[in-house]
């Protein structure tokens, strides 16, 4: 047979080759990470090893579908209105705006602190907004190394996690500071961002990890991330919580050791069902 196509796609943070009909039913998918070559249509077997040829390396296993786990099946029944996976880096921040009539609007970065008006002061949600959108940008690259990620987590009480990091090294509840072009100082539990009051950010990032411990019955770290501060000084600061500035996430992609990829994902399909929360 002619006429396969064959197409590379990213979904859940894998990436796979299928090969499909000209109409678009899928004939075979080939994942390089297992090195397997799963069959949807049995019966066109040697056609769709004869597209991947160019792609395989080594010794590919050759099969039908792997049974679908526990939760597969859950992620795969997972009502839309309950999948956090669509969330954007600082969800409540954008409905927040969108409500006020504060959103950037066409042509307009979300972040750039420009009113909508002449002469109406700068909405301070819009740097925290781009705040968040930086720190999401540098997490979703993680992905490449074995990491999920979620954004604003809600919690009961109109409380959010503002991005929940589930990867090789374990599960992380991130607290975003927005600082750009200021000086922050931490001590002890609190951070000022330039001339700002001092925030307990660090007992605030340490609640949030608690409430995500409870919910997903798994140990989290919390980690409060300070975005584009151009300097960042840290005195007395308790152990517990990881202090990381924007540029040093990818370091985090070198960290292991404690989960496996199928606990990674377990974690990240209970993680993203709205319904987890509710208890936290």
């Amino acid at each position: 047979m002619t006429g396969l196509r064959v197409t590379p796609v990213r979904t859940y943070g894998r990436s796979r080759l299928y090969v499909s009909l000209p109409g678009g039913r899928c004939v075979a998918w080939y994942d390089s990470d297992a090195n397997r070559v799963s069959l949807a249509l049995a019966e066109l077997r040697e056609e769709a090893l004869a597209a991947l040829a160019p792609y395989l390396t080594g010794e590919v296993s050759v099969g039908p579908p792997p049974v679908p786990t526990a939760d597969d099946l859950a992620r795969l029944s997972l009502h839309p209105d309950d999948d956090l996976a669509p969330n954007r880096p600082g969800e409540g921040l954008h409905l927040a705006l969108d409500r006020s009539g504060g959103s950037s609007g066409p042509g307009r970065p979300s972040g750039s602190g420009l009113s909508s008006r002449p002469g109406r002061r700068r909405d301070p949600r819009r740097a925290e907004l781009a705040a968040h959108e930086l720190l999401g940008a540098e997490l979703e690259r993680l992905e490449d190394a074995g990491w999920r990620v979620l954004h604003a987590v809600p919690l009961p009480g109109d409380a959010r996690i503002d991005h929940l990091l589930v990867g090789p090294a374990g599960v992380l509840a991130l607290r975003t500071l927005a600082a750009r072009g200021r000086r922050v100082r931490i001590t002890g539990e609190s951070a000022a961002a330039g001339r700002d009051r001092p925030v307990p950010e660090l007992r605030l990032a340490r609640r949030g990890a608690e409430r995500a411990s409870f919910a997903l019955a798994t140990a989290v770290r919390p980690v409060l991330a300070v975005v584009g501060a151009v300097r960042l000084a840290a005195e007395q600061a308790p152990p517990d919580v990881r202090i990381l500035a924007e540029g040093e996430v990818a370091g985090l992609a070198r960290l292991g050791g404690v989960l496996k990829p199928s606990d990674v994902e377990s974690l990240y399909g209970r993680a993203r069902n709205r319904r987890t929360w509710l208890r936290a």
